[in-house]
């Protein structure tokens, strides 16, 4: 899957994700820190690419309806240290189906994961 991890996301999720056989790249590297959201939104489509991001800008399923990008996983963890997140995105990324989460709108909790499906509105 190719992968662009959002500013607010601990840069060590790039090598455990490459590790699994990602292509990961970051906001950051991309000189995009700080860049209104459209733009880092922008560069995911352009580049076909799944976003990662705890961004609640990104948390409209309505404006980011499953089938219309190439993936977005929201992450809404209780407390989303860089730990926690590291762990949280490393066993998802390990024990989902991810290679069928392309065009997908996912929000994912502690305990939860709601897949919005592009066949599904």
């Amino acid at each position: 899957m190719r992968i662009k991890l959002d500013e607010n996301l601990p840069v060590s999720l790039v090598a455990c994700l490459k590790r699994l056989g990602h292509d990961v790249d970051t906001v950051v590297e991309e000189q995009l820190g700080g860049s209104p959201d459209t733009d880092v939104w922008i560069a995911c489509q352009r580049e076909a690419r799944f976003l990662i991001t705890q961004d609640l800008d990104f948390s409209d399923n309505r404006r980011f309806r499953a089938g219309t990008h190439h993936g977005l996983l929201l992450l809404r963890l209780g407390s989303p240290g860089r730990q926690a997140l590291l762990e949280r995105i490393t066993h998802l990324f390990g024990t989902e189906e991810t290679d069928r989460w392309n065009g997908c709108f996912i929000v994912v909790s502690d305990r939860k994961i709601r897949i919005q499906r592009p066949d599904q509105h």
